[in-house]
């Protein structure tokens, strides 16, 4: 398909990590595209205003509902729990696609603010559905977690898994939007895709996460904590895959009949119902203290460790298999540990230093 079928995609959680990342990826290819962001304090939004800044926008401009317009890109500041606005943009856009990628974020932020997980996640995942129901697109793109995996020790992690036992709100509400945007398959022929990311890594990376916190605290020659006494993996996934894996997705949306499907053995990833969930990670697990040498490596300086146990809600390793991605899309994560480090140890002390 080529890529300028479709014209215009609305990316939500524009002024975030991975948001960020795929808006100026799909400008370079050609794509309009139309983001909204709520821009909100859970961490410095001055580092979203900076991501806004570096794709072009004129951030003193920018005000609640009001659009503003460069070449190829929009953007809007907009909350998802606002329905009435979400379908009046929808309405006025005409978006062929969606990618939504808004989300109240953060696992252990889950303990002290569950009910900012059921506003953003919950009601906001809905307020996407209506509004992709009112405005029909030809397909809806969503982010969900690999912490959906929960309870399982079923490793590597597959779509067919099963992910019933989730240990924060945060992956409950990811899970719950899963089974959303299933029902609105079924009810409004709505194509959906799932991602379930993991760990998601890089340049711009959010300051509540342990590559920035490592960082931060080794450059500032600070303590940091490292948790379940640094016995932990992760799969962890360089974001300039995660967002070239989104772009090629944009174009192959599920169908209905998926002869795959077979409903006296349903699985979880596949159905009847235009719908589909995909793992996305780099399918080779990094031991917790093999990410903080690399760390070390980038900077050039050894980091103060104070081992802490491990935290409610987490989990000891994440593993994704992505088997049934790559054969979709020809294309699976691959960028080395060390390189990726690096990218994002350089644009930190761009930005900081």
């Amino acid at each position: 398909m080529s890529k300028h079928k479709i014209k215009k995609i609305l990316v939500t959680g524009m002024a975030g990590f991975i948001g960020y990342h795929l808006s100026k990826l799909l400008v370079k290819s050609g794509y309009h595209v139309v983001g909204l962001d709520n821009i909100n304090d859970y961490y410095d939004p001055n580092l979203k205003l900076a991501r806004l800044k570096d794709l072009g926008f004129n951030t003193n401009e920018i005000s609640y509902n009001t659009l503003l317009e460069i070449e190829n890109t929009s953007f809007i500041k907009l909350d998802l729990t606002d329905l009435a606005n979400m379908k009046a943009l929808f309405k006025a856009q005409q978006f062929d696609v969606v990618v939504n990628l808004a989300a109240q974020a953060g696992v252990r932020y889950s303990l002290e603010n569950p009910h900012a997980y059921v506003d953003s996640n919950i009601t906001g995942f809905l307020n996407i559905l209506e509004s992709c129901r009112a405005y029909p697109v030809e397909h809806l793109i969503f982010a969900s977690s690999s912490s959906v995996y929960g309870l399982s020790e079923e490793i590597p992690f597959q779509e067919d898994n099963c992910a019933d036992h989730p240990l924060a709100m945060y992956a409950a509400s990811k899970k719950a939007n899963e089974m959303m945007a299933h029902s609105y398959a079924n009810l409004y022929n709505i194509p959906c895709t799932g991602l379930r990311f993991f760990t998601v890594y890089g340049p711009w990376g959010r300051p509540d996460m342990a590559l920035h916190l490592f960082t931060e605290a080794m450059v500032e020659d600070r303590e940091f904590e490292v948790f379940n006494n640094g016995n932990m993996s992760r799969d962890f996934t360089y974001v300039g895959d995660i967002v070239e894996s989104v772009k090629r997705l944009i174009p192959l949306a599920p169908k209905e009949n998926n002869p795959i499907f077979n409903p006296k053995k349903p699985v979880p990833s596949k159905s009847s119902k235009p719908y589909q969930l995909f793992n996305i990670g780099n399918n080779s697990p990094v031991a917790l203290m093999d990410f903080v040498k690399a760390i070390e490596k980038a900077l050039g300086k050894k980091g103060k460790i104070k081992f802490k146990p491990m935290q409610p809600g987490d989990v000891q390793s994440t593993y994704a298999n992505v088997e049934s991605l790559f054969e979709y899309i020809q294309f699976k994560p691959a960028t080395n540990l060390e390189e990726g480090v690096q990218a994002f140890v350089d644009r930190y002390l761009a930005l900081n230093t």
